[in-house]
């Protein structure tokens, strides 16, 4: 996994987008550079093994940072390698707290979600694990301002928005997000539903990572909509 991670970092610095996947690390990490300065305050939402949130203790190491994960081994790596540096929750959020099943995908992990989704492996190896649901507005203390935040759960991205609409609307932070068919339409997520309510309800506009990045176009509900009709793009940044 070292290895793996290296050779990502080696592509992301050399600007050699090889996948549409390194392309969007590399242009969220430029983004986390833009944006977040030493007292930055961000969530990691899908934290997985924590690659994002290293980035976000090393840009603003003043902030407060939060991460959730809800795969039980995963949240207790995050424990231990975290402890004192991020508050570490171990659910999976949506727009209402209880408990739901989770898609644990065990030799792809992160492709576990609460529903099953397409998975670009062969053979998933799926074991359906109960977990607590909450949301992002019951967990993040009120009055925490918040300037970043990274939601990447396989399709259910809508879910999380919703259930922080009160701390989106307040402190409006930049929010990375992914949204796509293979993964969001699983979720019964519809571009439109999705785009009014970040526009309409949080005051955010929605931007792609490159036009964000250059000063480009907001992009309107039409383009938002081909967007992910076609998935020519499926990482989106909702900002002020």
């Amino acid at each position: 996994m070292e290895i793996k991670n290296l050779i990502r970092s080696s592509l992301n610095l050399l600007h050699l987008d090889l996948t549409k996947n390194l392309e969007y690390d590399r242009l969220t990490k430029a983004i986390m550079k833009k944006i977040l300065k030493p007292d930055s305050c961000c969530i990691d939402v899908g934290c997985h093994r924590g690659e994002i949130l290293d980035i976000m203790l090393r840009l603003a190491p003043k902030g407060k940072h939060y991460a959730i994960e809800p795969i039980p081994s995963l949240f207790e790596q995050l424990c231990q390698n975290y402890k004192g540096k991020a508050e570490i929750f171990s659910f999976a959020l949506s727009e209402s707290a209880g408990t739901t099943t989770f898609q644990f995908v065990k030799n792809a992990p992160a492709y576990s979600g609460i529903r099953k989704r397409s998975y670009a492996v062969s053979k998933p190896e799926i074991e359906e694990i109960q977990v607590e649901l909450n949301t992002l507005d019951k967990i993040i203390p009120a009055g925490q301002q918040i300037d970043f935040i990274k939601i990447d759960v396989e399709g259910g991205e809508f879910g999380v928005l919703k259930g922080g609409r009160q701390l989106l609307s307040k402190y409006k932070p930049v929010v990375i997000f992914e949204c796509g068919l293979g993964a969001s339409d699983y979720y019964g997520t519809k571009p439109k539903d999705l785009y009014h309510f970040v526009t309409s309800e949080t005051g955010l506009r929605i931007s792609t990572l490159k036009s964000f990045i250059g000063h480009g176009d907001i992009l309107s509900v039409e383009q938002f909509e081909t967007c992910f009709n076609t998935n020519s793009e499926y990482y989106f940044v909702a900002h002020n």
